[in-house]
Parts: C-alpha cells; sequence; structure tokens
C-alpha cells in the first residue's frame, strides 16, 4: 500500500485514558465528490472527522491519527455500548451515497481498503466481527457502506464476518424472534425494529432490503449467531 497522503483535520480529541480500540467502522462519504468530502471532514464548524479516506482510485489519506479520537460516528450503540467513537478507527470510502447516485465500489479502492484496515487490525485488537459498517451501529439515521459495498470479499481477508445461510424455516418468524437474535449479534434493541431489520439485511441479505421479516433473513441470522459463537 502506498504510504498515506496526510492532510489533517482539526476535527480530534485525546481518547479517554484507558480506552481499548476495538472496533473498524466503514463508512461512504455521501457527497458529490472527493474533494468535497475531504473540505467537509476538515472544517471546524462541520464536526466531523474520520481518521482515513479512501479515494476510488486508492489514494488514501490520513485525517487523524489513531491514538486520537476522530467524530464519525455520531450517535451510535453497539453490543450495548455508545461509546463508539472512543473505541473505534473511522475509514471513509469516497461514494457519493444513496442521496447522489449510489454506486458500485471500485476495485482500486476496495484493493486499499483492505490493505489498509488488515494493517489496522494487525495495530489494534479489532476481532474480524467488530469490523463493522456505519448502518450496524446507527441504523435509524445511516445506509452505508451500503448494500453495494463488498463485505463477502472483506471476510475472506479476515475482515468482517460472512455467514453461510442455514436452511430456511418453513414459515417467517416475528419480529419478537428476530429482536434478541439481532441483539445478541451486537444490534442495540433500543432502535426501531424495522430499522434493525433493515440494517441487518444491508449488510448480510443485500439482494432483498425491505426491513420484513422474511425467512431467508432469518437463515442468515441464524448463520451469523453460529459464527458469533465460535469467536466467543
Amino acid at each position: 500500500m502506498a504510504h498515506p497522503v496526510d492532510h489533517p483535520s482539526p476535527n480530534r480529541e485525546p481518547r479517554p485514558d484507558g480506552a481499548a480500540i476495538d472496533i473498524l467502522l466503514i463508512h461512504y462519504t455521501g457527497m458529490l465528490t472527493g474533494a468535497a468530502a475531504l473540505e467537509r471532514l476538515c472544517q471546524p464548524d462541520a464536526k466531523v472527522s474520520a481518521h482515513y479516506l479512501i479515494e476510488e482510485d486508492g489514494r488514501v489519506v490520513r485525517l487523524v491519527p489513531e491514538r486520537l479520537r476522530a467524530w464519525h460516528a455520531g450517535v451510535a450503540c453497539w453490543a450495548g455500548k455508545t461509546d463508539i467513537n472512543d473505541r473505534s478507527i473511522g475509514i471513509e470510502l469516497v461514494n457519493p451515497g444513496h442521496e447522489f447516485g449510489y454506486r458500485p465500489f471500485p476495485e482500486p479502492q476496495m484493493a486499499a481498503l483492505i490493505e489498509l484496515a488488515q494493517a489496522i487490525c494487525a495495530r489494534h485488537p479489532i476481532p474480524a466481527h467488530r469490523v463493522l459498517g456505519h448502518s450496524d451501529v446507527a441504523p435509524e439515521r445511516k445506509q452505508d457502506p451500503g448494500e453495494l459495498f463488498d463485505w463477502p470479499r472483506l471476510a475472506r481477508h479476515g475482515l468482517g464476518v460472512w455467514p453461510r445461510a442455514l436452511p430456511e424455516p418453513s414459515v417467517a418468524p416475528g419480529l419478537d424472534w428476530f429482536l434478541p437474535r439481532l441483539a445478541r449479534a451486537g444490534y442495540c434493541a433500543n432502535a426501531d425494529p424495522a430499522a434493525l431489520l433493515t440494517a441487518f439485511q444491508r449488510r448480510f441479505r443485500p439482494e432483498t432490503v425491505t426491513g420484513a421479516p422474511d425467512t431467508g433473513t432469518a437463515a442468515r441470522l441464524t448463520g451469523l449467531l453460529k459464527i458469533l459463537s465460535r469467536a466467543g
């Protein structure tokens, strides 16, 4: 990987004493151009930043040193914890997002992300199942990196997990079946149930993002929980 280009953002602060970095959080920029996103991530009044930004051609920009806290997660929750910025490293992928013409993430960008993410996870105790998307931790507010992001490819490189769907039940379970299992997977149960299910589908069943319970989503969730049970 080419050495990241430093473009410091003022939107940073020390992490709390003793904070362990145990989440890698992936975003898309959701703006028309990478230049516009970079400008916003460095505006003091925007109060937003990330540790890294990756352009569509694979160029990597470092905005905030990993030892410092960037402001990328916002109001968020995972596995019962709400201090996501304290404990995470954030990577922004240049992509216009759902509002401005969402499109697949190009090969140079994905290759750069994998190399960068592997290096980050080698430096910090981030297990594969805690490589997350923004929509995982903020399901009522965020859609990124979205259903076009290649999570299976990341999982093949030890980044994130990708479940094999088990046999589908004959009848779709109701939300009362899904909610405790989504909580076991890490999703925070105080969010709107349909938003939780949509976030799970966006991440693990991108061919069917409806927010409605169905047998295929149940099978994929069961497969995920099997992986997580082995991970401890």
